[in-house]
């Protein structure tokens, strides 16, 4: 069971003893939502800390439940979640997520093989409860933004109600009423384009290239999840909205684990998801993104 703390101080001296301490820190760049750093503990130990404001606790609970979610299926490599909690530090406070540092490898010469493997292992798991349909234990993010998650029995309901709609409704202030005519329509006909799937899948949630670590033994690491139940469609279709899998990846999946024909035609409704979720967070520059979808789908 991770443990929840109430200082940062507190959790280091639980997980690793009284006489060790934070020898060196060093702020690390690459995330735009949470602070990112590197601590050396005077036992030479690295972890890789995440810290973000008080009040944006939830942030890490989320992250925290599925990174979880990941490594109870044994498919793939995550961090591992040492600890999390607040400190009132820092005048105002701080919410904190502690992980195993992941020091970063050389892709393997099997690197996509693996990499589809692998993924494809856990979008096959099945959780020893059984399944509750799609969605998730509780609601995380996409991003800054929050992400519903509440348990549907049909995936292209879940899809329609805890994703598209949500998303539509917060961005309506960027379309036009020819864009409602067609968002309407979309959200009314969606049975006609998306498929139901046999079982549901575990989905990391946030699939882009970044995402996707080369540890130190040359094999994938998941990070950052934004995960839920859903259909495994939608993780390979972000795979390719911003680039960066090879060919060979793709070859690999579907000869371990057969997508169903028509995918093709489906992978820009999923996607069409991330650009609205991105229009909400960063605006104008994705609209045309999201309405070339729209009349793709709805004339």
């Amino acid at each position: 069971m991770i443990k929840k703390y109430d200082s940062l101080a507190g959790a280091l001296v639980d997980l690793f003893g009284n006489s060790v301490k934070i020898a060196k820190t060093d702020r690390l760049t690459g995330g735009d939502i949470n602070k990112a750093y590197s601590l050396t503990l005077t036992d030479g130990t690295k972890v890789f800390m995440k810290a973000n404001a008080k009040e944006n606790f939830n942030f890490f609970e989320c992250e925290r439940a599925g990174l979880e979610e990941i490594q109870k299926t044994g498919a793939i490599s995550t961090p591992e979640v040492l600890g999390y909690g607040t400190d009132k530090g820092e005048q105002v406070g701080y919410s904190f997520l502690l992980l195993s540092f992941v020091e970063l490898g050389n892709f393997a010469v099997n690197f996509w093989d693996d990499f589809a493997q692998s993924l494809a292992k856990m979008h096959r798991y099945c959780p020893a409860e059984g399944s509750n349909g799609f969605g998730f234990y509780q609601d995380n993010y996409i991003g800054a933004r929050a992400q519903k998650n509440t348990w549907t029995k049909s995936w292209i309901e879940f899809f329609r109600d805890n994703r598209l709609a949500v998303q539509f409704k917060d961005a309506d202030k960027f379309f036009d009423e020819s864009d409602r005519k067609r968002i309407s329509k979309l959200l009314d006909n969606l049975d006609k384009f998306l498929i139901e799937p046999d079982e549901p899948s575990l989905l990391h949630g946030d699939m882009w290239a970044g995402n996707v670590m080369c540890g130190p033994e040359g094999k994938a690491v998941l990070i950052d999840p934004a995960s839920y139940y859903g259909h495994r469609e939608a993780d390979l279709a972000m795979t390719e909205l911003f680039g960066g899998f090879n060919s060979r990846f793709y070859e690999a999946y579907n000869e371990a684990f057969p997508l169903e024909s028509g995918y093709d035609d489906r992978r820009d409704l999923y996607n069409l998801y991330h650009l609205l979720n991105h229009l909400n967070m960063f605006g104008q520059n994705y609209l045309d993104g999201v309405r070339a979808i729209l009349r793709e789908y709805a004339g």
